[in-house]
This record gives C-alpha cells, sequence and structure tokens, in this order.
C-alpha cells in the first residue's frame, strides 16, 4: 500500500518512519509514504502556500493553486484514477480501530496535511474523499493525526510486530478495551504482586480472567462500547453473567 503526504512539513515524519517497531513496515516499503513538499508547487519567488482569508479575520488560508498542483503531481505518480483524499480536520470523523483496519486492507491514499486557519474550501469540496480527526481538539496542522494513522495501519501489517497476535488482542480489536498486563518481578519489593492466575499456566483460566478484566475495564470507562458490543452479538452468556455482577 502506499501513502502520499501533502505537507509543508515533511521533516516531522522522518523520525517516526525510521524508529521504532513499525519502521519494518515502511523501510521494507510494506507501506510505502511518499512527501509532496507543498512549498515546491508554489509560483512566487517565495513559495508561498497561503494568504489572508476573504472576508478578513485572523490567520491565513492554504491556497488552492499549490494544493491541487500537488494533488495532481502525486495523483499521476500513483497511475490511479482516483485515489482516496483523507483530509485531517477536527470536523471529521473520529479515527477508529475499524477505520484502521479498513485502510490497512486497502491501496493507502492521499493525506492532506492542512495548516494555519485551514485549506482553501474549494479544494476540499472537490478533491477530499474523507475527513478524520483525532477528537474533539484543535492541533496546529494534520501532521501528528497522519503519523497517528500510519502508524496504526503499519502495525497491523503481516509480519511488522513480533507476534502476529499481538494486535489481534489490542484494545478495540474485538470493540472491548485491553486487559492489564504484567511482567517480572512477580514480587516487588513493597509486596505489590502479580495476580496468582496469571502464574498457574491453566490457560483457559487464565484467558477468562482477561476477558472480565476487559470487560470490567471497558464498562467502567467506556460503557458505549458495552452498548455496542451487546448489539453486534459479540458478548457471550458467560460475558453477560460476569457484567450482572458489576
Amino acid at each position: 500500500m502506499r501513502f502520499d503526504v501533502l505537507t509543508i512539513f515533511p521533516e516531522l515524519f522522518a523520525p517516526h518512519l525510521t524508529h521504532g517497531v513499525t519502521r519494518r513496515a515502511f523501510e521494507s516499503r510494506q507501506v510505502d509514504v511518499r512527501f509532496w513538499p507543498l512549498r515546491d508547487f508554489a509560483d512566487d519567488n517565495y513559495r508561498r502556500v497561503d494568504d489572508r482569508p476573504y472576508g478578513g479575520g485572523p490567520g491565513m488560508v492554504m491556497l488552492v493553486e499549490p494544493l491541487e498542483r500537488a494533488l495532481a503531481a502525486a495523483t499521476a505518480d500513483r497511475g490511479e484514477a482516483a485515489p482516496a483524499v483523507i483530509h485531517f480536520t477536527p470536523t471529521g470523523r473520529r479515527i477508529d480501530q475499524p477505520l484502521v483496519q479498513e485502510l490497512a486492507a486497502g491501496p493507502g491514499a492521499i493525506l492532506l496535511c492542512g495548516r494555519y486557519e485551514g485549506i482553501d474550501q474549494r479544494v476540499l469540496d472537490r478533491h477530499v474523499t474523507l475527513e478524520l480527526s483525532l477528537g474533539d481538539f484543535v492541533l496546529s496542522g494534520g501532521e501528528l493525526p497522519a503519523l497517528a494513522l500510519l502508524d496504526a495501519v503499519a502495525r497491523l501489517q503481516d509480519g511488522v510486530l513480533g507476534d502476529a497476535q499481538s494486535h489481534q488482542q489490542d484494545s478495540f480489536s474485538d470493540g472491548l478495551l485491553d486487559c492489564p498486563h504484567y511482567s517480572r518481578p512477580e514480587v516487588l519489593a513493597d509486596g505489590r504482586e502479580v495476580p496468582a492466575v496469571l502464574m498457574s499456566g491453566h490457560h483457559a483460566d487464565i484467558r477468562r480472567w482477561r476477558r472480565e478484566r476487559s470487560l470490567a475495564l471497558t464498562a467502567a470507562r467506556r460503557p458505549e462500547l458495552i452498548v455496542a458490543a451487546r448489539a453486534a452479538g459479540r458478548l457471550s452468556k458467560a460475558d453477560e453473567a460476569f457484567l450482572a455482577k458489576l
């Protein structure tokens, strides 16, 4: 899959793509990331990509012409007639695991990273196929959401994580939050211990403990996910019996 990133700050991406476990996906081009620096598509000596907004007000608006030239170049280089174009904005759909899984199984997209007060609406109206948000807060630009999306997609690719089952146990993989995890030592100096069931070697009991901790955590912190899991038929009779005791 391939992601083309339109940004005025391509250098923000380099550390992320070369460090951590997901670098395997980027270095192998399993997830092929290419950059289109927007100032390269400006048409004046100042490489200007923004100007004052019509109607007045604070801030600057990203200009149509550099953006459309960059979009045309990225589209032509991809060789696709109509690639998906994703714009990151607080008004977009919130990124969640089902969306990440859908994108991770697809051909990629063009990622449009805005800055300043935003992008001229005429670009969005004509070219953008999906608008996404990290949540109900405002960032300085679209680069951080783009990085978050790339990381989430990369870790779902075959062979990227050391254990193929790692992402299958993540929060939201089954619609619920993940359970707590423990490692060595078994007992800390102040007496805090690993739950005994995890030391028992009884795999069925361990699976049930983890499931119940996941259910309890989700019910306490994100009860709407329990409602959604129930509606989707993902809760067993044992799950419902446990939830009834909470």
